[in-house]
């Protein structure tokens, strides 16, 4: 008895041994989430120093807006910041300070300190103390060390008034406030409450922050929202 007859397979090439598919195996790259819903996140500019830090502007129409500025700022200080205030005379820097300290709280009445060059006004309600100085009659870094204002800067909020190229070295880090006149006042009484542009610059790591950057504008747009205030905030990209 025969099997089954069994086909002759002399004539065919011979076949390659099977590859697995090994697609499945390759690692696959993460997936990256879908950020289109994300809120912008706010850019970080350069600062004074050339590292990323804070450098914003707006205007300021009226005195009363330059006082409310210096409320707002003052939420973002606390003690051992420098604030330095650069201006022609009448640019209203006395006048953001005044706001500052209402901020913050203190004792006294914040008043220019040109003949008195440094005042302190402490804290009525447990914050930082307020030492506002005013360095225009000084000529050398040499006269500001006789002020003795870092034997109070750990424990105050200090702003100095034409402090710019004298006091920043007193601290790590500074807040650089310029105030320009606008143009052309055509009146003594349009030089002293006429509009301001006020720019904010911050150097050294405490307003590297983007946290800082970030409450810093925050303030400056709280100004743009006050009733019948025409300020626009911008940042200096």
């Amino acid at each position: 008895m025969t099997g089954p007859a069994v086909p002759d397979r002399g004539d065919d090439p011979p076949q390659p041994p099977a590859v697995p598919d090994r697609r499945d195996d390759l690692p696959q790259p993460p997936a990256v989430p879908d950020r289109r819903d994300d809120p912008p996140q706010p850019p970080v500019v350069p600062g004074r120093d050339g590292a990323a830090g804070l450098d914003e502007q707006v205007p300021v129409a009226t005195a009363a807006d330059m006082r409310y500025l210096g409320e707002r700022l003052s939420g973002l200080l606390r003690a051992g910041d420098l604030i330095v205030l650069s201006g022609p005379l009448g640019a209203g820097k006395t006048t953001l300070a005044q706001g500052i300290g209402a901020g913050l709280g203190v004792r006294g009445q914040v008043t220019s300190p040109t003949f008195v060059i440094a005042r302190v006004h402490p804290s009525l309600g447990g914050g930082p103390d307020l030492v506002h100085a005013d360095a225009y009659r000084l000529g050398s870094r040499a006269e500001v060390d006789d002020l003795d204002l870092d034997a109070d800067l750990a424990t105050a909020v200090t702003i100095v008034e034409w402090g710019d190229g004298l006091v920043e070295d007193l601290a790590d880090s500074f807040l650089l406030i310029s105030i320009e006149l606008g143009a052309g006042p055509t009146s003594a009484a349009d030089a002293e409450s006429g509009p301001r542009t006020v720019r904010v610059t911050g150097s050294g790591e405490r307003w590297q922050r983007p946290e800082s950057v970030t409450a810093t504008r925050q303030a400056l747009t709280a100004l743009a929202h006050r009733p019948d205030c025409p300020a626009r905030h911008t940042s200096r990209n």
